[in-house]
């Protein structure tokens, strides 16, 4: 499947019920674009986690902290509206024992002016809701 923002390779990735919360809609899993971070949710749910440092390096392998995650960048194109969703999303991984900002740090300097949102600045706002 190809990303609806830049076209493309996208990585499927299933949410957990808790997790699907967070979700905007009911989908059981999301697509995570590796070109640009962009999430859309789909009804094709793989039956297994794969591994999301496969994105980029500064993902953790832990899937309790990758999945969520990776919903929070996802969300980051609206942090307004999104931004309880966001809050829960950084709690639970900072629980999972990851440090949240590093990690957008990290993928602001890896996919830059690539990314669906300026992490950079997404992440200097994230830092006052923490």
């Amino acid at each position: 499947m190809s990303c609806q923002s830049c076209g493309g390779e996208t990585l499927a990735v299933p949410v957990s019920t808790e997790l699907r919360e967070y979700l905007p809609g009911d989908a059981p899993a999301v697509t995570v674009c590796r070109a640009c971070l962009a999430m859309e949710p789909t009804d094709d749910a793989p039956e297994t986690v794969p591994d999301l440092t496969a994105i980029d390096d500064a993902v953790p392998r832990n899937a309790e902290a990758a999945v969520p995650l990776m919903l929070l960048v996802g969300l980051l194109d609206s942090l307004a509206l999104h931004r309880a969703e966001i809050t829960a999303l950084l709690e639970r991984v900072e629980r999972a024992g990851t440090d949240p900002l590093l990690v957008v740090d990290r993928l602001a300097d890896s996919y830059g002016a690539e990314a669906h949102v300026d992490l950079a600045a997404r992440r200097h706002q994230l830092e006052q809701l923490l």
